[in-house]
């Protein structure tokens, strides 16, 4: 193994870290908000059809409000890190 290979490696290995390290955060508050955000999921514009048979349920409010918050999310770590 050269050296590129080595600082690639190590570079692989901070990224799993940091992105273990976000999930186990992101768990720990899911964990401890508890029933803070239970209306999330519940919003005009999530699609739920119920039948006897079966069930269908597309959060289309909910994941496009998740989509613009980690978006911003993401800008404004990219503007302080670049």
């Amino acid at each position: 193994m050269n050296n590129g290979d080595s600082i690639l490696m190590n570079e692989i290995g901070k990224y799993l870290v940091l992105t273990g390290a976000i999930i186990i955060l992101a768990g720990l508050m899911i964990w401890g908000i508890g029933n803070k955000f239970s209306w999330f999921g519940h919003l005009p514009g999530d699609i739920r059809i119920e039948r006897e048979t079966f069930r269908v349920y597309i959060p289309l409010t909910s994941m496009l409000i998740l989509t613009i918050v980690l978006n911003l999310i993401i800008w404004i770590v990219r503007k302080f890190l670049a």
